[in-house]
């Protein structure tokens, strides 16, 4: 033990990381808990009160939202939930890229002969298709199915079967890529905390494991609805702020009234009277407005305002930070402002009631950006969409599109996504940005902004490219998201459980059940074998494994399970075997006369062979079933592995050093 005070300061440190992660579990079950109590059986008020703390700064400057994304991870098993498997149909996909063909009489026959051996045969969809149709039609090649305008450039009438099946695994690939994507980002907008999505070895599976969900049915109807891509023209912020001004003034009644029910009446009826007279004023209060709402002039606020006193005044403009530079100019392009996300379901409240009064143009739109533009996700933006159709419809939809690949530009650092356009949207393309030159366009999925590209020049022939400061991943998933128009790779829920919250809190009663037996049983064992000093010293580093436990599990964001709650357990009583190695090493060499510093010593000296050789031997078992086995044998061998390594370092270190305190103690 040459190097005690490196040891020392190492298990602080440790200690001291364990209690930081552990502590956002703490602080996340205090607000849950608080909001429990505040709405009961409500799960409307339960959500609406975590919402609106989301953003709120409530432990050591983290916001709530962020301590319940760092907090203790529980298994669906342990906090209740939803755990769905869902499938995008590989037929069906491999029947839209045919397009035409897709009623070939071969084609069909192969696609039905290949879902009948999908069901013995593990292998991918694509191989035995492409089996089943040679069989079926041995003169006949794959390219005569795939040979059409969405894969011109890349399967021509002399395209061999391995040529075709290649490009139909990429694009079948990049369909299930972008399924993938578009659930994982609904998940996100749904709100819940630390969801498992991944992708599974069968081909077209994705698992989604969705702890603490209390609305099932929400849930299946928001992943398996389908996904509307769409291209709308927008507006500037400068054509609609005299609007958005009288939203603001509209906003102020409404809120100055609500509760009242008369004056509620009253304001319904002269809604529409309101925003005449706030349009026609407009104009005059746009420059002292400007002043008043720009979020980097400190001065708007000090004229003998108050904060309260001028979001009173403001409801709207309190909480959205406008389209404004420090000048006090009304800014470029289609963005209207950007608001923290606790309060966008304000501001859509006060946008739907203008648009009902007819205070906004009836073409206005607004959505907001899929993506946060902080790393923290708690500002969204905005965006000013113009619908010119009668129907209420985008001009251009995600049907239109036959590719789209990420890519990078020769002279820039950043990624470019291009794409192709059948003849029929190259057509409505060119239109559209013939009038909008100098505009903007909005890419829309799922009601959501991924892009807002200007246009600089009318494009025609259907391929374009559309730049930003696309990260690569980002622009393939744009990529993705463009070319998902031409794949409808629907996803349908092939295997669900739902867990109830009573059934996870049984799971962890049993568990800490048998865990404190488990102790209990084990401290008495020691005490009553050893002595009490010596007990409480072994029961001392137990407590200390299991401490070191749950702040690693914590840290590493890993996932505790009802197994991984008995790998604790096993742990536990695993973990004692190197105290009993090291306890009768030192007996036998008191036995041999030694003194009782020298008999520590050299006991645990000659003990700690026995020990590597134990630990590392179960350490090597966890890794094989952590990388073998699935769900609940990984969340075992998890715990296993980590518990292992923690009990290694409390029997070899703490216990020593808790014996050589005492030793020193007695004298």
């Amino acid at each position: 033990m040459q190097n005690k005070g490196f040891v020392l300061t190492f298990a602080i440190l440790l200690a001291c990381v364990c209690l930081f992660h552990l502590s956002f579990t703490f602080v996340s079950r205090y607000y849950e808990n608080k909001a429990d109590g505040i709405a009961g059986e409500d799960i409307g008020k339960y959500n609406a009160y975590l919402d609106s703390l989301s953003s709120e700064t409530v432990w050591l400057n983290y916001t709530l939202k962020e301590c319940r994304e760092k907090e203790l991870n529980l298994g669906l098993d342990l906090k209740g939930g939803m755990n769905v498997v869902m499938e995008v149909s590989v037929p069906d996909i491999l029947q839209a890229l045919a397009g035409q063909q897709a009623t070939n009489e071969n084609f069909v026959k192969a696609i039905e002969e290949a879902k009948k051996k999908q069901l013995t045969n593990q292998r991918d969809f694509v191989d035995l298709f492409a089996e089943s149709f040679r069989a079926i039609a041995p003169d006949a090649k794959l390219s005569s199915i795939y040979s059409n305008m969405a894969f011109k450039d890349r399967i021509s009438p002399n395209s061999t079967d391995v040529e075709v099946i290649k490009v139909l695994k990429s694009d079948i690939k990049s369909a299930v890529d972008n399924s993938f994507n578009v659930l994982r980002s609904r998940i996100d907008h749904f709100g819940v905390v630390q969801p498992n999505i991944q992708q599974l070895e069968v081909a077209g599976r994705i698992l989604i494991e969705m702890p603490g969900v209390k609305e099932p049915e929400r849930v299946r109807k928001l992943l398996q609805g389908s996904a509307d891509l769409e291209f709308w023209e927008t507006m500037d912020f400068a054509e609609i702020y005299n609007g958005v001004v009288a939203v603001n003034s509209m906003a102020k009644d409404y809120e100055s009234s609500h509760g009242d029910k008369a004056s509620k009446d009253s304001l319904v009826n002269e809604l529409a009277e309101v925003a005449d007279t706030t349009a026609k004023t407009a104009s005059s209060e746009i420059d002292s407005l400007l002043a008043q709402i720009n979020p980097q002039d400190s001065a708007s606020l000090s004229n003998n305002k108050t904060h309260e006193e001028f979001a009173k005044n403001n409801p709207l403009f309190a909480i959205m930070q406008l389209n404004v530079d420090q000048q006090g100019n009304l800014g470029p392009g289609p963005l209207i402002g950007t608001v923290n996300a606790k309060d966008t379901a304000t501001v859509n409240h006060y946008f739907r009631l203008a648009k009902e009064r007819r205070i906004l143009p009836a073409t206005l739109q607004p959505k907001w950006t899929v993506k946060a533009i902080d790393k923290g996700g708690k500002y969204y933006q905005l965006i000013a969409i113009s619908s010119k159709q009668r129907d209420g419809k985008a001009p251009l939809t995600g049907s239109v599109i036959t590719d789209a690949r990420a890519d990078f530009g020769q002279h820039s650092r950043f990624a470019n996504v291009s794409m192709q356009m059948n003849p029929e949207g190259a057509k409505t393309w060119a239109r559209m940005t013939k009038e909008n030159i100098g505009k903007s366009i909005a890419i829309v999925l799922d009601g959501f902004v991924y892009s807002f590209p200007r246009v600089n020049g009318e494009i025609p022939g259907g391929r374009s490219e559309i730049t930003g400061n696309f990260t690569p991943e980002e622009a393939q998933d744009l990529a993705n998201v463009l070319k998902s128009g031409k794949m409808p790779a629907p996803a349908r829920i092939v295997q669900e459980d739902v867990v109830g919250p009573s059934l996870g809190q049984e799971a962890i009663n049993s568990g800490l059940i048998s865990f404190i037996f488990a102790f209990l049983v084990v401290l008495l064992y020691m005490m009553f074998y050893y002595g009490v000093i010596p007990g409480l010293v072994a029961d001392l580093a137990l407590l200390a494994n299991v401490f070191f436990i749950f702040g690693v599990l914590a840290s590493f964001k890993a996932v505790l399970t009802l197994p991984g709650l008995a790998g604790i357990v096993l742990t536990l009583g695993v973990s004692i075997d190197a105290n009993v190695l090291i306890y009768e090493r030192i007996r036998e060499e008191l036995v041999g006369g030694k003194q009782m510093k020298r008999a520590i010593s050299e006991g645990y000296s000659n003990a700690l062979r026995a020990i590597i050789d134990a630990n590392l031997t179960t350490i090597i078992t966890g890794i094989i079933l952590f990388i073998f086995g699935t769900g609940p044998i990984r969340g075992f061998a998890t715990t296993m592995i980590i518990g292992t390594l923690c009990s290694f370092f409390t029997a070899i270190f703490f216990i020593l050093r808790c014996h050589m305190w005492v030793i020193s103690f007695k004298r």
